[in-house]
C-alpha cells in the first residue's frame, strides 16, 4: 500500500459541562479542539485519527509504502510519530481487525480477545469556587461525581491544590479534604478514588491531606508538586510509615528527565507521560519497558478526546498499565458511541482499526477551513 493523500484538520467539540480550573490554571472551558490526519493509499484503504503533521512533512509521504513505516517490531517507526495513530487506524482496517488484536499478534502476544479496559472520570475540576461555604463546594463536586457515576463511571480523579492559586492556602486546603470526603460518601466505599494537585501542594501540604483524608482510600496521588526525588522518596516513606496503600503518579507535562530512574528505584509509582509524547508505538515500548521494574503505567490524555480511545487499545497489552483516562465530549465529526462504559470499563467494539467513525463531509469542511491536504 503506497499513500496517495494526507490530511490534517482540527475538529472542534464540546464537553457535558464546562471544565472548571486546576491548581494552576484557569477555567479549561466547554469546547475541545483536536486535530485529525488522515491517511489514504492507492488500494484505497484509509485510517483516521488524532495526530500532528506539517504540511512539507505529509507532501514529503506521498508515494511511501505503508510498510516502510513499520520496524523490525511489527511497530511504526519512531520518526513517524505524528501519524503513528493514524497508521495504526489504517493497518487495522486493512486487516479488519481492532488496533489492540493487531498489536498483540505483532509483539506475539496471544489474542486478548474481547476487552473491557478500566476507566476512569477525569471531569472533577475546581468548579466550586463561587461557593460560598465548604459544605456548598463540596456539594458542587459531589455532585459532579453523582453524574458520572450514573454514566457508569466507578473510579473518579479529583482535582485538588485550589489554596495554591484560587483560594487562601488554609481555605483552600480545607475545601480540598471536604471536597474529597464529600465525593466518597457520594460514591460509596467500592469506588476508586485518585487526587490530582497539578504541583499546587508542597510535601507538608500532600501529607497533611492525605492524613486527613486517610479514611477515603485514596488510590493515588498525582502530580503532588514537581518531581524531585528529596520530594518523592520522602513521601513514599511517610505513606508506608501511615500504613496508606497510595501510589504517587507524575510525569504528564514538563516531567525530570530522571523521572524513570527514581519510578525504577520506588521514589514514584505510576508515570503519566502523554499519549500524543510516544504516541501508540512508543507506549507500547515504554510501558512494556517499565513492566520489567514494576511501574505502572496511565497514559495522560485530557482534553484530547480521542485519546479516550486509543488509550483502551493498551489494556492487556501493557501489563501495568492502569486505567483510561476519560474525558467526555461530542463531536460531530467523530463518533466513539461504539466505546460503552459500564461498571467502570469501556468495552472495546470489535471494529476494524480504533472503531471510531468520521463524517467526511464534517472533515472536509474543515480541512477547507484551515486545514490542508498533501498528495
Amino acid at each position: 500500500m503506497k499513500i496517495v493523500s494526507i490530511a490534517c484538520a482540527h475538529l472542534n467539540g464540546v464537553r457535558p459541562r464546562v471544565a472548571g480550573c486546576n491548581a494552576r490554571l484557569g477555567s479549561h472551558g466547554k469546547r475541545v479542539e483536536i486535530p485529525v490526519v488522515k491517511i489514504v493509499t492507492d488500494t484505497g484503504a484509509s485510517g483516521h485519527c488524532i495526530g500532528r503533521i506539517e504540511p512539507d512533512a505529509a507532501h514529503a509521504l506521498i508515494g511511501m509504502d505503508v510498510a516502510g513505516f513499520i520496524d523490525e517490531d511489527g511497530l511504526i517507526r519512531d520518526t513517524s510519530r505524528g501519524i503513528d495513530y493514524a497508521l495504526w487506524d489504517l493497518l487495522g482496517k486493512a486487516e479488519g481487525v481492532p488496533v489492540y488484536r493487531l498489536a498483540a499478534r505483532k509483539l506475539g502476544m496471544p489474542d486478548p480477545g474481547v476487552l473491557d479496559a478500566p476507566v476512569y472520570d477525569t471531569s472533577l475540576y475546581i468548579d466550586d469556587l463561587a461557593a460560598k461555604s465548604h459544605e456548598e463546594g463540596a456539594a458542587i463536586i459531589a455532585a459532579e461525581a453523582k453524574d458520572g457515576y450514573d454514566a457508569g463511571h466507578r473510579s473518579f480523579k479529583i482535582k485538588v491544590g485550589r489554596g495554591a492559586r484560587h483560594m487562601d492556602l488554609e481555605a483552600g486546603t480545607v475545601r480540598d479534604i471536604a471536597v474529597i470526603r464529600a465525593v466518597r460518601d457520594t460514591v460509596g466505599p467500592a469506588c476508586e478514588i485518585m487526587l490530582d494537585a497539578n504541583n499546587g501542594y508542597n510535601l507538608g501540604l500532600t501529607k497533611r491531606v492525605l492524613a486527613e483524608t486517610a479514611g477515603c482510600r485514596i488510590l493515588w496521588m498525582e502530580e503532588p508538586f514537581p518531581e524531585d526525588y528529596e520530594y518523592d522518596k520522602p513521601l513514599k516513606d511517610w505513606l508506608a510509615a501511615q500504613n496508606l496503600p497510595i501510589l504517587i503518579a507524575d510525569g504528564e507535562g514538563w516531567a525530570h528527565p530522571e523521572l524513570p530512574r527514581w519510578a525504577a528505584q520506588g521514589a514514584v509509582d505510576v508515570l503519566q507521560y502523554d499519549f500524543m509524547d510516544f504516541m501508540y508505538s512508543g507506549w507500547l515500548r515504554t510501558g512494556r519497558e517499565y513492566d520489567k521494574h514494576g511501574i505502572k503505567s496511565a497514559p495522560h490524555h485530557y482534553g484530547a478526546f480521542l485519546g479516550n480511545v486509543v488509550c483502551a487499545h493498551f489494556h492487556e497489552l501493557i501489563a501495568g498499565f492502569m486505567a483510561v483516562e476519560w474525558d467526555e465530549a461530542k463531536f460531530d465529526a467523530l463518533d466513539i458511541s461504539a466505546y460503552k462504559i459500564a461498571d467502570g470499563k469501556v468495552r472495546i467494539p470489535e471494529l476494524p482499526g480504533f472503531g471510531v467513525e468520521l463524517d467526511e463531509s464534517e472533515y472536509a469542511a474543515a480541512v477547507k477551513n484551515g486545514g490542508f491536504i498533501a498528495g
